[in-house]
């Protein structure tokens, strides 16, 4: 008889306990551990919207890596402060996003689907709460999770197209696994937005609340409450199905957002970000 732990083990090592997700190993997220194994990760970049510089881009490699391989860890939370989940890739002049493209993007396209293939492999709950915006990586971040709490407030929209990139790092992966090809195609050549009560009603999301917060952590100690292997191998398999999607979706969706990132449409798209006016696209 195969054991249960064989059949739920994470890609990722998890062989030596040691309290892993800890404040010492972060700079751009705030960990803080409760008594019953719920961790709650809020991303600390508020003046920013909470957007990805290369120091929260790395991290957040790390991250579900570090809450596998945490014994003591059972669920985790993931949540913004201020008027964001999250922006998603910083463009402004300390973001991974900017300079000498793409040279100036040294291993964010690694890190691109390392946060995506980490996130998935975690064999423990992973819950959004999202308030505000949910923009870009910060979409995929959020849609990519085990379960999803929509404040009224959120949005949610993939924004690649808008700075002239393909949306390569997941939201390939995840929008049309949850909304289906069709709209996930006019949503990621658009960068058309998505409002809480219509995300909901798609299935964006899986619960619209007042408090996305308060009702996500109830869930979450719920699930710190219940049995642990059951509820792994609960969603165990669907990831599997996700990252093999991903294994064969992202190889060429991360290529081809390379390949846009050098057109001078993603030039003028950069340009106007720091501008502050509307891009003028030529197609070229």
């Amino acid at each position: 008889m195969i054991a249960m732990d064989a059949i739920l083990r994470s890609p990722i090592p998890s062989t030596v306990w040691m309290p892993m997700l800890t404040q010492d190993n972060y700079e751009r997220m705030d960990i803080e551990r409760r008594d019953n194994g719920v961790a709650v990760v809020t991303f600390t970049r508020p003046e920013r919207l909470n957007s990805w510089d290369a120091v929260a881009h790395t991290e957040l490699t790390r991250l579900p890596i570090d809450a596998q391989r945490d014994r003591s860890v059972r669920v985790m939370v993931l949540r913004g402060t201020g008027r964001a989940f999250s922006a998603g890739g910083d463009y402004s002049g300390d973001g991974p996003m900017i300079g000498d493209w793409p040279g100036a993007m040294g291993d964010v396209w690694v890190e691109a689907r390392m946060i995506v293939d980490n996130l998935l492999a975690c064999t423990k709950p992973v819950i959004a709460s999202v308030s505000g915006h949910a923009a870009g990586l910060g979409a995929t971040l959020a849609l990519l999770c085990d379960i999803v709490i929509a404040g009224p407030d959120a949005i949610f929209t993939d924004t690649h197209v808008r700075v002239g990139i393909g949306a390569g790092d997941g939201g390939q992966v995840a929008w049309p696994f949850l909304i289906g090809m069709s709209r996930a195609k006019y949503y990621l050549m658009t960068g058309e937005s998505i409002k809480a009560a219509e995300a909901e009603r798609f299935g964006l999301v899986t619960f619209l609340d007042d408090d996305p917060f308060a009702r996500a952590l109830a869930i979450a100690d719920r699930l710190a409450a219940g049995p642990t292997a059951a509820i792994a191998a609960s969603k165990v398999p669907i990831n599997s199905w996700l990252r093999m999607q991903a294994g064969h979706i992202m190889s060429l969706g991360l290529a081809l957002e390379e390949l846009s990132a050098n057109t001078n449409d993603a030039v003028e798209a950069r340009l106007a970000f720091q501008e502050k006016r509307p891009a003028t696209f030529t197609g070229t």
